[in-house]
């Protein structure tokens, strides 16, 4: 009896799971980039900025979707999408900014 009931609330721990936001767009992936700023680095950071990353990001098909700071914005986690992990390298390039580690992240958790 226990593993009839174990069975059902595994399977809807997979559905849980599996229930995974939508990939990027056709041939692009999902990537999160961990960067190490300076003391105050990120300061500037305001809309005339951001609309250049942007442009940059553009020219080689790349597209910054969120970015999380620590709480002395000396670390970022930032995910991007883009067609391979050498233009997302490039586009940091571009923009001057630091790259400590790419990681691809092609699945997405939801907590729903």
């Amino acid at each position: 009896m226990k593993n009839l009931i174990a069975f059902p609330a595994a399977l809807l721990a997979m559905q849980a799971f599996g229930a995974d936001a939508p990939a990027p767009g056709p041939g692009l992936h999902r990537y999160m980039i961990e960067r190490t700023f300076p003391a105050r680095a990120l300061d500037g950071l305001d809309a005339a900025t951001k609309q250049v990353v942007n442009h940059n990001n553009a020219s080689v098909g790349v597209r910054w979707v969120q970015s999380f700071a620590n709480s002395d914005r000396t670390r970022t986690y930032c995910i991007y999408e883009g067609p391979s992990e050498a233009a997302v390298r490039k586009a940091a390039e571009l923009n001057k900014l630091p790259v400590d580690k790419i990681t691809e992240v092609p699945v997405v958790l939801l907590p729903q």
